[in-house]
């Protein structure tokens, strides 16, 4: 802005400068024209007196000056000019200033030279003998007069620009000063020109909406911040050219970044082909999805393209883990060919017998035998049965029991002697180490719990084995240890071993017995119960199974 004030101020001075000159010089040219006919007229008045007193003999006394004398007879023949040879000069009977002269007794005129440089200004006066006296000089035109004016003019343009460049500089910082100390922040506390104040006060009403608007978009962004940060799936915002604009917490943590990559291609996050197809896909304005395996989880993307005016500007990513529910749909399909395994087995076994009963291939004094085996296939399935109900019951969150204060040392005796002849044929000693703790628990459960971990810790025992349960308080819980010196759990298997049905040992499963559900069940309840669990196992040292349950459940 002070560049244009001073440019314009410069500007005007210089063009108010060249008009004022121009001006000057119209005036004083004006003005030394009507002086030179003055003199002119009031020389050839001087002369005419001398002439009619002294005649012809009194121009060719005086000493003459820069005028031109002429003397002109009543019939326009020269008589004497004190500059030419009268005798080869032309009549100048149609003189103008001739003809003037003669009927008025004075005459004036003014003619240009051919070279239009100068003029000539010519005074005439009658004599009492009708004879004419001439006098004439020559004046520059104003053409010719600024040619020989041009050097000083110029210098004194010069000068006058310089000053008022100076001058313009400083009006320029002093008029803008005001201006470039505006609070623009609060424009109606400013006092300045009035010219001003109404642009202050549009500005002042523009800064409030902006306000307003700002605060409304922050308000926005918070809200969405807040909506987007407590969402499970993630969601990412990508441009035309795959950067990315935006995106949540839960977007970086399945892709496991530590800092957002903002600014950065999507590409840099995943460089899957099936990623880069959906990518690809979705920015041609096309609905994409794809199912990514990302390290061990499973990530179902979905994208959808944003348009404006018809052209895709980029695209919206949702990002569902799908792990669980995978995990838990491949589960399903091999609990139920578990299930059906495990049922068909001993059904096959019951139907086997029963049909060598029924076309009479058993002996009479065997019947009883084979009777005995179909009764214990019959008790394995219903005990198969009754397991994969408390399974699914503790999978629904099922419970037909009340939580009470149980006296976990007593329920502990109570499963050592529910177990104590089977560890009798297994020859495997079993013990409590503890003291008497009360717990808030729900009794089935926890006797279920305690139940198959012993059981499970008989099973997998050696010859003259044992199993020992620990109980210990640690304050606002307690612990129950499980402890046994059998045959131990293989570093790949302990991962897998509260899996339905998973044994680590397939070939000798039917000498051991069991479903293969109850590590499962006591996963399952131990939840129920919002307990932990930890293994710690070795190879031919034993295995300790420890389950720590809160006091007040």
């Amino acid at each position: 802005m002070t560049k244009k004030i001073f440019k314009s101020t410069v500007l005007a001075s210089a063009a108010v400068l060249i008009l004022g000159v121009a001006f000057v010089m119209g005036i004083l040219y004006q003005y030394f024209g009507k002086q030179l006919n003055s003199e002119l007229e009031k020389e050839a008045r001087y002369l005419a007196y001398g002439v009619e007193k002294q005649g012809q003999e009194y121009l060719e006394q005086i000493k003459y000056g820069d005028s031109r004398i002429t003397y002109i007879d009543e019939n326009g023949n020269v008589l004497y000019d004190n500059t030419a040879d009268e005798n080869k000069m032309e009549n100048h009977k149609n003189r103008e200033e001739f003809q003037e002269a003669l009927s008025k007794g004075k005459g004036e005129a003014v003619r240009m030279s051919d070279t239009l440089s100068e003029k000539t200004v010519y005074s005439a006066i009658r004599l009492s003998d009708n004879s004419v006296l001439r006098v004439s000089s020559t004046q520059y035109s104003v053409f010719a007069l600024i040619l020989q004016l041009v050097q000083p003019v110029l210098c004194i343009i010069f000068v006058m620009l310089i000053i008022a460049g100076v001058i313009a500089s400083k009006v320029a910082s002093k008029i803008v000063e005001p201006i470039n100390e505006l609070d623009l922040e609060k424009p109606e506390e400013n006092e300045i020109y009035e010219e001003v104040a109404p642009l202050l006060g549009k500005i002042n009403r523009q800064n409030r909406q902006i306000q307003k608007q700002l605060e409304e978009a922050r308000r926005n962004q918070e809200e969405f911040s807040i909506i987007t940060e407590n969402m499970q799936e993630g969601l990412l915002v990508i441009d035309s050219y795959t950067m990315i604009l935006s995106g949540n917490s839960s977007a970086w943590r399945i892709f496991q970044v530590n800092e957002p990559g903002i600014g950065q291609s999507v590409y840099s996050l995943d460089r899957d082909e099936n990623f880069r197809k959906v990518i690809e896909q979705v920015l041609e304005g096309k609905h994409g999805n794809a199912l990514l395996r990302l390290d061990n989880e499973f990530v179902q993307l979905i994208a959808n393209p944003v348009t404006r005016d018809g052209k895709t500007v980029g695209a919206v990513l949702l990002l569902m883990n799908e792990t669980e529910k995978i995990q838990r749909e491949n589960l399903r399909r091999e609990f139920s060919a578990n299930v059906s395994h495990e049922l068909k087995t001993p059904l096959t076994s019951i139907s086997g017998f029963a049909e060598i009963i029924q076309d009479g291939f058993v002996k009479e004094e065997d019947v009883k035998k084979f009777a005995g085996r179909i009764y214990r296939e019959a008790q394995r399935l219903i005990q198969l049965v009754e397991d994969t109900i408390k399974i699914s019951q503790l999978d629904e969150g099922e419970n037909p029991y009340e939580w009470e204060n149980v006296d976990i040392y007593s329920v502990a005796r109570n499963v050592c002697g529910n177990l104590k002849e089977i560890a009798q044929k297994k020859n495997v000693h079993l013990y409590i180490d503890g003291e008497r703790l009360i717990c808030r628990t729900v009794r089935p459960i926890f006797e279920e719990i305690l139940y198959n971990l012993c059981d499970n810790g008989i099973k997998y025992n050696k010859d003259n084995g044992t199993v020992t349960i620990h109980l210990k308080d640690i304050g606002n819980a307690i612990q129950i240890s499980v402890e046994d010196n059998g045959i131990g759990i293989p570093r790949e298997d302990r991962n897998r071993v509260f899996e339905r049905f998973y044994r680590v040992d397939k070939s000798h499963s039917k000498e051991i017995g069991g479903t293969g559900l109850g590590l499962s069940i006591v996963k399952h309840g131990v939840a129920f119960l919002g307990g932990t669990l930890k293994l710690t196992s070795e190879v031919d040292s034993g295995t300790e199974i420890t389950v720590t349950l809160p006091k007040q459940a």
